[in-house]
């Protein structure tokens, strides 16, 4: 099968699943958040029963779940994670696709009124000559992370073209609500996604691969105070949005997400709600590192109780719970075969290896929390969460290249 055949499979999977707006909506609490997303699952349920995977299910948050029994070969079980949600960054849920062909390293007008500058953009110059897929730019793309959905299916469907290839036991997990909170993580049935390792297709230019993310925490801090009218207010009257000076005056600004970079950690002050009697103080912890991480939140809990006996007329309460792990931390001397044979096949196929430890999360964090190994690879996208996320053709093939070898058992 010749490379445009299935370059042009890959990009009508990718057209298909764009054209069923899928955002997310962090304002909803069921999962998923959006009805679009309940069409994705049941559109890709019915193309993955047509491919010839079996046990697919789709649970009542919206995952899809099925497994390609494995053909030949050894006993290894891999899994796949893509998440069906598209990111709303205030832009519009409908998507406009447009594929530049042989671009030519000018500006291009997406629309009327928006352009695609080279000024902003210099990275789109290493792509001269090259296919490429933009929004109309009125709304994201949505290679986050419908790249990846496409990028899957496509390998499975080159699978059950060729049916002399042998390949693992494949598991895979389509989950909504990824982008506000990998929500749809927590959501899989893991009884019936055991496997070796995992994988997750979610960011970023050719060649990046990520086993390493922040460990991450997010936490409150609730003040009630003291009202008194001013005329009585002195050795009487405690006023929470002083205490929450105090607390932030006492954290280092040093180590915030502005002044921070590569595998620093930082705490984020994200939101504050007051009143003359109670304030809520949101914050986020992130480290790569577990020590770091937590003699982070060992150190809110003392500053808070510091303020406790400064304050002892008031009610001040912290809160701080784990929301992911670094994937890292997950690997051991079985698991770490998946980031081996991914550097094997790089190696294989060409692409320059660029790893970089994430500033962020994958899906592949929380799974983490539950054991399993799941490093993070190129899509071949640039600009995600933007109007102007553009995806290089050639890139998305290679990254399907990945997938295919990964999915073969010959290492």
């Amino acid at each position: 099968m010749n490379e445009k055949i299935i370059k042009d499979k890959l990009v009508e999977n990718f057209l298909k699943y764009l054209a069923i707006p899928s955002q997310s909506d962090d304002k909803k609490k069921e999962v998923p958040s959006s009805p679009g997303q309940w069409e994705m699952a049941k559109v890709l349920g019915a193309d993955l029963e047509d491919l010839g995977l079996v046990d697919i299910k789709i649970n009542e948050y919206g995952v899809l779940q099925a497994r390609l029994p494995k053909r030949g070969g050894k006993s290894r079980a891999i899994g796949w994670v893509a998440h069906l949600d598209t990111v709303d960054v205030g832009l519009s849920d409908r998507i406009h696709p447009q594929i530049i062909k042989s671009y030519d390293g000018k500006d291009i007008k997406l629309n009327e009124e928006i352009t695609f500058s080279i000024k902003d953009n210099p990275e789109v110059l290493a792509y001269i000559g090259d296919d490429i897929i933009f929004t109309d730019g009125t709304s994201v793309l949505g290679a986050d992370n419908k790249a990846a959905i496409a990028n899957i299916m496509t390998a499975l469907w080159f699978l059950k073209e060729n049916p002399d290839i042998d390949h693992a036991d494949i598991f895979i997990a389509f989950i909504p609500d990824e982008e506000i909170g990998l929500r749809g993580a927590r959501k899989i049935d893991f009884d019936e996604f055991k496997v070796d390792y995992a994988y997750t297709i979610d960011c970023c230019e050719l060649g990046e691969l990520v086993y390493e993310t922040f460990n991450a925490a997010s936490g409150t801090l609730k003040v009630r105070g003291v009202s008194a009218h001013p005329m009585s207010a002195k050795g009487n009257l405690v006023n929470p949005i002083m205490i929450a000076h105090d607390f932030i005056a006492m954290l280092d600004r040093a180590k915030m997400p502005e002044n921070t970079e590569n595998r620093e950690g930082y705490i984020w002050l994200t939101d504050i709600k007051s009143d003359v009697l109670n304030l809520r103080l949101d914050f986020n912890i992130r480290n790569h590192d577990r020590e770091k991480f937590e003699a982070s939140k060992e150190y809110l809990y003392k500053i808070t109780d510091l303020l406790k006996e400064r304050y002892k007329k008031a009610q001040i309460e912290i809160e701080i719970s784990d929301v992911y792990d670094n994937i890292r931390d997950s690997m051991n001397e079985e698991n770490k075969v998946a980031v081996e044979r991914l550097a094997a096949i790089f190696k294989k196929l060409g692409i320059e290896e660029k790893i970089i430890p994430m500033r962020g999360g994958t899906d592949g964090s929380f799974l983490s929390r539950k054991g399993i190994f799941t490093p993070n690879y190129f899509t071949g996208a640039h600009n995600f969460h933007s109007n102007k996320e553009f995806l290089p053709i050639d890139s998305f093939y290679k990254s399907f290249l990945v997938t295919l070898n990964l999915m073969q058992d010959d290492f």
